[in-house]
């Protein structure tokens, strides 16, 4: 055959068989064969949506869908690159815009602090030059937990870092922090918060404690809860009644965490109304109002993107003191996490269940009717 009716021929079967490529394989994105799945009844109700690690990327590069991993590394790439204002401004625009990742952006703002505090070297001023409020202040607490976890003299450091402004979230860091310095042990810790000359700040001090306690960000062994089994079998929220009065209801608010993460939430939705029923345990201590607070308070952090659906687990608890308990919960959380003006009312507007509601804009300062 000659070399030029070869080329020719050659180029026509090529040409054939990409044309065939093309008509057999399945170019459909798999986050979105993934959603046509889930609407065919592919995912159980109510479950918390699926974060695949290998969703399509979007035009910018970034995935269709985050997961805890990949935010955290464009984040930490972004800050290296430039500064920590940077990465948290993108922080802050992807949780509004991607509501789900409100249940990982915490933890994500909290490695992004302890990294600036190392880049700085350790001057905490610079550190916190940068708005940080992003993801109810993360990244200050992860500050704090680094310059507290390097300190030569903790039990000092604790009342001057925050100062002069001694904000509640630089104190709340502060908590965090000291869980680090005495590893997990709580009446050391609770001894540290106590050196803090206000009772206010006192408290402010535990709720970090125990919310490193029951919900460690980092993904550390060091940094685990360390509840032994035995002491939950004969007290469902140890440690919290056997906490002096002046810290036990951060104790409880903070315990459904707990409860929630050794239930597997993301992948049994059921565990958001059992822990309001698992908070019944803690009438005899007095925490049950505290408890179902927390309860509603994690309901709404881990279901940001779906309001109502969070609303509606508060309204499956038996008495009425506790479905308004775990509603003042959503609407605490909700309005931490979007500090701008209007936030509970347009929280409100979103609950269908007319009680659940009520509850909402009474929790929210509003009327008890729609504006």
């Amino acid at each position: 055959m000659q070399p030029r009716v070869f080329a020719v021929v050659t180029a026509v079967l090529l040409a054939v068989l990409g044309l065939g490529s093309v008509m057999v394989t399945d170019w459909t994105p798999k986050s979105a064969t993934a959603a046509t799945a889930a609407d065919a009844g592919g995912q159980r109700p109510g479950a918390v949506p699926d974060t695949p690690a290998s969703a399509s990327p979007s035009p910018t590069g970034d995935p269709a869908v985050w997961t805890r991993s990949t935010l955290r590394n464009k984040l930490m790439a972004e800050m290296d690159a430039t500064d920590p204002g940077v990465a948290l401004a993108d922080l802050d625009k992807i949780s509004k815009d991607k509501p789900y990742t409100v249940r990982f952006c915490h933890p994500i703002a909290h490695e992004l602090g302890h990294a600036a505090v190392q880049r700085y070297h350790q001057d905490f001023q610079k550190v916190i030059s940068f708005p940080h409020e992003t993801c109810a202040a993360g990244y200050l607490h992860g500050a704090v937990e680094e310059m507290l976890a390097n300190s030569k003299d903790p039990q000092s450091d604790i009342l001057t870092l925050c100062a002069p402004a001694n904000t509640g979230p630089c104190i709340h860091g502060v908590g965090h922090g000291i869980m680090f310095v005495t590893k997990q042990d709580i009446p050391a810790a609770r001894a540290l918060c106590d050196k803090f000359p206000s009772q206010s700040r006192r408290i402010t001090c535990s709720e970090g404690v125990f919310m490193q306690l029951f919900a460690p960000d980092e993904e550390d062994e060091k940094a685990k809860a360390n509840l032994p089994a035995d002491k939950l079998a004969a007290e469902p929220l140890y440690p919290c009644p056997e906490q002096p009065a002046l810290y036990q209801s951060a104790c409880f608010f903070y315990a459904p965490t707990f409860f929630l993460s050794s239930h597997d939430y993301a992948n049994h939705p059921e565990a958001f109304s059992q822990a309001l029923q698992w908070c019944l345990n803690a009438q005899a201590s007095g925490g049950a109002q505290d408890c179902s607070r927390g309860a509603g308070s994690r309901t709404m952090k881990y279901n940001l993107d779906r309001p109502d659906w969070a609303a509606q687990q508060c309204a499956t608890a038996k008495d009425t003191w506790q479905r308004k308990a775990c509603t003042q919960g959503l609407v605490s959380y909700y309005t931490v996490n979007d500090t701008s003006a209007g936030a509970a009312g347009r929280l409100c507007a979103q609950i269908t269940d007319k009680e659940i509601q009520g509850y909402c804009r009474s929790a929210g300062g509003l009327s008890n009717t729609l504006d």
